[in-house]
């Protein structure tokens, strides 16, 4: 029924109704704000996989390839989801501003994880955790 071009009056479990376009709308907005939460998922995790046991900060980001590829990713991110006419052949929609903070949460969330693992690491090394979450 989602995909159906023909009901212009679908009903979600909250009792609002969907046109076509609306429905088409929510879907593009939703793979936009996908796109942009695995660029920035991909942030968190080059950062933290730059160093074994050293932290983020006491690293520095030297990498000039490193760093042009983040900040090439980011801007070409940008350009594919609020270039017009991306809506069409890509299936993506502008996003709100907003909704780049679930892609930022999680990242967060992947940078303290690894801090902390790193910590125990440099505590105890050849530990359990040192042993197992070594890559």
């Amino acid at each position: 029924e989602w995909d159906s071009r023909a009901i212009n009056d679908l009903t979600d479990s909250y009792y609002q109704e969907w046109t076509y376009e609306d429905r088409k709308l929510l879907e593009y907005t939703c793979q936009a704000g996908f796109l942009f939460s695995v660029v920035i998922v991909q942030w968190a995790c080059v950062v933290q996989a730059r160093s074994r046991r050293l932290s983020v900060l006491q690293r520095p980001l030297n990498n000039w390839v490193l760093n042009f590829s983040l900040i090439f990713e980011t801007f070409l991110a940008f350009l594919i989801i609020y270039v017009p006419g991306s809506s069409q052949g890509l299936q993506l929609a502008p996003l709100s501003p907003l909704w780049w903070l679930p892609g930022f949460a999680f990242s967060l969330v992947l940078i303290i994880y690894e801090e902390l693992r790193k910590a125990i690491s440099r505590k105890h090394p050849g530990a359990w955790v040192d042993r197992e979450t070594q890559y």
